[in-house]
């Protein structure tokens, strides 16, 4: 007798948001150069009845935690890893501004590739549109 398939981790966590009945996760992506944008984002979708999570980091302005050259490097490793994470956990991507730089345009793709929706503030900005 075969065992039947277990459920992928994405699975389960759908199926745990659901028993929580959690509102939908929406996460920000985009450059920090819109980090005003951003937060006029979360303020709508947080106002909408949304969980949002977003880029914690504006590592263009100053900052001691990323003075060191060194230590900003890791320390942007490690965010870009959290970020992939905050676009597991989320149930859709919203991408702010109008520029889709390198950072982005490899987030917008992890979404897609794990089937998460991803809607633009800036349609025409969509790098596949």
């Amino acid at each position: 007798m075969s065992n039947p398939p277990q459920p992928t981790p994405e699975e389960k966590l759908a199926a745990a948001k659901k028993l929580l009945s959690l509102p939908h996760i929406v996460v920000i992506c985009g450059s920090t150069r819109f980090m005003t944008q951003m937060n006029e984002a979360d303020l709508r979708e947080t106002a909408a009845g949304r969980i949002v999570v977003k880029p914690g980091c504006d590592m263009k302005s100053p900052h001691a935690l990323w003075s060191d050259p060194v230590e900003a490097e890791a320390l942007k490793a490690r965010l870009d890893d959290l970020h992939r994470a905050k676009i597991r956990l989320a149930d859709e991507v919203l991408v702010v501004g109008d520029y889709i730089g390198d950072s982005t345009r490899a987030e917008i793709a992890y979404a897609r590739s794990l089937g998460k929706p991803v809607r633009f503030t800036h349609p025409e900005a969509d790098p596949d549109a």
